[in-house]
């Protein structure tokens, strides 16, 4: 039976990773709930064995339910009746199919009815969910906001919501405002405080939400009058059976259409406040963003995932001047590109999830203890990696999600442009990704200063200081000159930045990619260890790195001061 977790070997070995054990351990905390809950594993192995048996499940689903609906739910899309959200008849039946399952509350701790499996495993379920239909991961994969209420919110508050979501409670994030969209800090939906009712009332318009309509809000709001910047900001926590908000209308967009977009309008929307007045931007909805990036880094392999198998069946199939079309070089060296990109940023997604979680499992413990020397040290240190690798992965991911979905339909030839195949629907749902949930424009503005402050470098080390198969020392020896090479790139920018304080801004997604294609080679690399495929890939990998580099060097290293005021001027209309 056909299943999209036994299918992927890929898969497989990323949950196999050495790390888990880790990883697992601190989650379970030593595994001290085992005598409590019938689910709570006994040791390690045991978690694996649950692992792997619920990845399975959510494969086995993805083929059986999810994707079978997928062309559906494209057509038929949700809509608006009596202010509310209608969900397309395949979106219901697939949320009744993972309710059932018990696939919700993947991450939550078991007391609120969760299975309290790491990171990495939800972030695999997204990815397989994400190939079935991209636009369902949308309202599934959004119950990660319960995370931010499982970190910051009241104990009252965890009883209150967790539970539900644990159930299938449906969540959104209310940040974006028609006036604020990449600029969050301008959001202007008011929270006000009523002596009368003895709650907090929202009042304004929230656009471009997804899966606006939900059971549980995660709501940006203004708390302090007078201001006009992130430090009036707070978060709150909408109950959709309170009332007090309508929705107004469902974007008709271009893909990921089963998921409804909305503007929202609050009036008198009762709400509870999350932790701290003042800190809802810079505290809570940048921990928010960063899982959200993560589960678009999800969202993007799946497409990737899907976009390569369509292309490499119909390759298979389609002849031409009395061939299979795959047996062609130009098709060939397209899919093998497609299968290098593919591989490099899952093993890019799944090294920033190990990351994230080693950070926010000594996080929640440093709330229950004090932690100790060495692990205050681990959690410096996996802090730091995570906030450069988690806009590095959704700025890749998301390009790479585009690439290959055009790529896709370009194997089809004028068959992908119709929509009789789904690479048609693929190359449309993927547009989105580099756009929401922080434009790749503003993740290179959040990686850069990995780049210059040496954190990319530094873990660049660390890869270089690791064994690797014999049939990849020439590969390493390759990444060393790379390397090399990007750290002139820094200096020179760096060096001229002095005379223009633009200057690294203009260059910046030039030494943020370069650092990523060095960064994906050096983990293919040490995969090869494991499969041949993976060494062929990294071969393929330190092409395009070094074709890449070579690009970014000449514009770079030619460049100066005057340059970027050339290309920054303003041009007028003749």
């Amino acid at each position: 039976m056909a299943n999209f977790f036994l299918d992927n070997k890929d898969l497989q070995y990323h949950l196999e990773h050495p790390l888990m054990r880790k990883i697992v351990e601190l989650k379970e905390r030593d595994f001290s709930e085992k005598n409590l809950y019938d689910t709570a594993p006994h040791n390690f192995e045991d978690a694996m064995d649950t692992f792997r048996r619920v990845m399975s499940l959510v494969g086995e689903l993805c083929v059986d339910v999810i994707a079978p609906n997928a062309e559906g739910v494209d057509k038929e899309g949700p809509r608006v009746v009596d202010d509310r959200v209608e969900y397309a008849s395949g979106t219901v039946a697939n949320m009744k199919a993972v309710n059932a399952a018990g696939l919700n509350g993947i991450t939550l701790p078991r007391r609120f009815g969760g299975l309290n499996f790491p990171l990495i495993c939800f972030v695999m379920a997204n990815e397989m969910v994400a190939r079935a239909d991209t636009s369902f991961e949308n309202i599934w994969g959004l119950q990660d906001c319960a995370e931010t209420l499982n970190e910051f919110a009241s104990e009252e508050q965890k009883e209150k919501y967790l539970p539900w979501v644990c159930q299938g409670a449906t969540c959104a994030m209310s940040l974006t405002e028609p006036d604020a969209g990449s600029d969050l800090g301008a959001a202007m939906l008011k929270a006000s405080w009523s002596e009368e009712r003895q709650c907090w009332l929202l009042n304004g318009v929230k656009r471009f939400i997804t899966n606006g309509d939900a059971e549980v809000s995660l709501v940006l709001a203004r708390t302090e009058e007078g201001t006009a910047d992130a430090r009036g900001l707070s978060m709150f926590v909408y109950d959709k059976r309170s009332g007090g908000m309508k929705v107004r209308r469902i974007e008709n967009k271009l893909g990921i259409k089963g998921s409804p977009t909305c503007e929202l309008v609050f009036t008198d929307a009762p709400a509870e406040l999350v932790g701290d007045r003042r800190m809802g931007l810079i505290k809570y909805v940048m921990s928010l963003m960063n899982a959200a990036r993560l589960g678009i880094g999800a969202q993007s392999v799946g497409l990737c995932e899907a976009a390569y198998r369509e292309a490499l069946k119909y390759a298979h199939e389609r002849k031409q001047f009395g061939r299979d079309i795959i047996k062609f070089p130009a098709v060939s060296q397209m899919l093998t590109e497609m299968r290098a990109k593919l591989h490099g940023t899952r093993a890019l997604l799944y090294e920033t999830s190990r990351f994230v979680e080693v950070y926010k499992q000594y996080a929640h413990i440093s709330r229950e203890r004090s932690l100790e020397g060495e692990e205050r040290q681990e959690m410096k240190y996996y802090n730091r990696l995570a906030d450069v690798y988690t806009p590095l992965v959704k700025l890749l991911s998301s390009e790479f999600a585009n690439e290959l979905a055009y790529d896709s339909v370009q194997i089809h030839g004028g068959s992908g442009y119709m929509k009789d195949f789904a690479c048609e629907r693929l190359y449309r749902d993927a547009r989105v990704l580099n756009i929401y949930e922080g434009t790749s424009q503003l993740q290179v503005v959040a990686a850069i200063n990995g780049v210059t402050k040496g954190v990319f470098m530094d873990s660049i080390a660390r890869y270089e200081a690791m064994e690797y198969a014999e049939s990849m020392q020439t590969v390493k020896e390759r990444l060393i000159s790379l390397r090399e090479r990007v750290e002139a790139m820094v200096a020179h920018v760096e060096s001229v930045c002095k005379e223009s304080t633009q200057f690294r801004d203009f260059h910046a997604r030039r030494l943020v990619e370069s650092v990523g294609y060095i960064i994906i080679t050096h983990l293919l690399a040490k995969q090869a260890a494991y499969s041949e495929v993976y060494g062929s890939d990294a071969k393929v990998f330190l092409k395009m790195a070094e074709q890449y580099i070579a690009g970014a060097e000449a514009v770079i290293l030619s460049s100066s001061a005057e340059d970027v005021a050339l290309w920054s001027e303003v041009q007028e209309e003749f």
